[in-house]
């Protein structure tokens, strides 16, 4: 990620509720910008590139950023037709606990405010929803421990995860 400053990022920090007081993280950052000329350098070599989530801040120090949002904003820098997010989990579930399949991006903004969506899968949703309203066409959130999950979830009408699209 940060070859070639592929990946260039921000300090991280954070607010602590109900004080909102502001907490330094150390050497977490969030993506500031995306060089996708090194990416495209890469195809061009017929090279598959592996990206480290891992970005470099003007000050030079090494910044590690959450990989779901790395993947999200290349796709989006990229404006790749599809995100894929391989998780340990089925997808986003509702308040049963049922797989939440075809949704749009109104549908999981309205989730989020609920709080249906919340915790650990707020990361992995927030990149998917940015991505699907920043020209990538669908997002799937998807459990990487099902085989041949990627091609049950693109291949198939069911599916086997989430999937978020910009109109559902």
């Amino acid at each position: 990620g940060k070859d070639g400053r592929l990946i260039t990022a921000k300090k991280l920090k954070t607010k602590v509720e109900p004080t909102s007081e502001i907490i330094d993280l150390g050497h977490v950052g969030q993506v500031d910008q995306i060089d996708v000329s090194v990416i495209n350098l890469l195809l061009q070599g017929d090279f598959i590139p592996v990206i480290a989530p891992i970005g470099v801040g003007k000050d030079g120090y090494s910044y590690n950023i959450n990989a779901d949002l790395v993947a999200g904003a290349i796709a989006e820098s990229l404006n790749a037709e599809k995100l894929i997010l391989l998780t340990n989990t089925v997808g986003l579930l509702d308040d049963d606990g049922d797989l939440m399949t075809g949704m749009s991006s109104k549908t999981v903004k309205k989730l989020i405010d609920d709080g249906t969506i919340h915790g650990g899968m707020l990361p992995k949703i927030g990149c998917a929803l940015s991505a699907v309203e920043n020209g990538v066409e669908a997002s799937h959130i998807i459990d990487g421990r099902v085989s041949h999950a990627v091609l049950l979830e693109v291949f198939t009408d069911s599916g086997v995860g989430t999937l978020v699209t910009k109109n559902g």
